[in-house]
């Protein structure tokens, strides 16, 4: 017989995980790459939250909106393209 378990929700606050630094050796390409990523999914998660589920409603000038209200520098446009990208394949 199966049983529930109820979880309670935790009482600490959120903490996030430790940065650990990039592997050395790479090309410098590589490291503008991934930094890039990692900022278009902290920008596509941010405009999820915020109710932008369609890729044609997340314009340059929402994410560059979105950008300076949770404290990103401004990105560029491929860096808005990669967020509309992400944006596209969650749905």
């Amino acid at each position: 017989m199966a049983t529930a378990v109820i979880r309670r929700p935790s009482i600490e606050p959120f903490t996030p995980l430790l940065k650990k630094p990039l592997p050395a050796g790479r090309p410098r390409a590589w490291y503008i790459t991934h930094n890039r990523r990692l900022k278009a999914m902290r920008l596509a998660i941010a405009l999820l939250d915020a109710g932008v589920y369609i890729p044609s409603k997340a314009t340059n000038a929402t994410i560059r909106t979105t950008a300076i209200r949770i404290g990103i520098h401004p990105p560029s446009d491929t860096t808005c393209r990669l967020v509309r990208t992400f944006i596209r394949q969650t749905h």
